[in-house]
């Protein structure tokens, strides 16, 4: 298991979202010395990129699928295992009724191969999907710009992607950097998910 590089170097600055929603909100993009956040997370007002990925099960599941259905509350994250990750997915898994029911779904994806992922969910009971981001090698990472070239892992992005499968709020931060469960809800919110 890879250790967690620690506190990031520099400060959030805001990435003004693209498109004309009023209602939505601004990503924060929070990079570090050591973890550079890739420059060109999907923006807010444009197609989400498509994907179809292995989950903890070996069952298939693509973006798609949800299009008409469920908006989908998709978080990348480093590694199984690892200290921050960990924490951030066990906080959603506390509280998934308010971020997984039936007008919205969690994804959560890495890197790691589906038998980690596996183990992972497994060891932490966790009660949605993880995807296997491992081959291609962080191909859905990458469409979503959120892809570490150096780390060869996703960095921690969330994009809430709306029912018409567009991407309706963002948050990009470093390796080391947690995201708030509040920022999840208030965007759910305001965009009436």
């Amino acid at each position: 298991m890879p250790p967690d590089p620690g506190p990031p170097a520099g400060g959030p600055s805001p990435n003004p979202p693209s498109g004309s929603d009023a209602g939505a909100a601004t990503a924060a993009l929070v990079p570090s010395a050591r973890s550079p956040v890739p420059s060109a997370p999907a923006a807010v007002g444009e197609p989400a990129p498509d994907f179809t990925l292995t989950d903890q099960h070996g069952q298939t599941v693509a973006l798609a699928g949800f299009r008409g259905e469920r908006a989908v509350l998709l978080v990348f994250y480093p590694y199984a295992f690892s200290r921050v990750c960990g924490s951030e997915l066990q906080a959603i898994h506390d509280s998934v009724e308010d971020f997984q029911n039936e007008r919205v779904q969690v994804l959560a994806a890495s890197c790691d191969a589906l038998y980690s992922l596996r183990a992972y969910a497994d060891e932490a009971g966790f009660g949605f999907p993880l995807l296997a981001d491992h081959w291609p090698h962080g191909a859905a990472a990458r469409a979503y710009g959120v892809f570490d070239e150096q780390r060869g892992c996703a960095v921690r992005g969330t994009f809430l992607i709306d029912r018409a499968g567009v991407v309706r709020w963002t948050v990009v931060n470093g390796l080391a950097d947690a995201r708030s469960l509040d920022d999840y809800r208030a965007a759910l919110a305001a965009a009436g998910v």
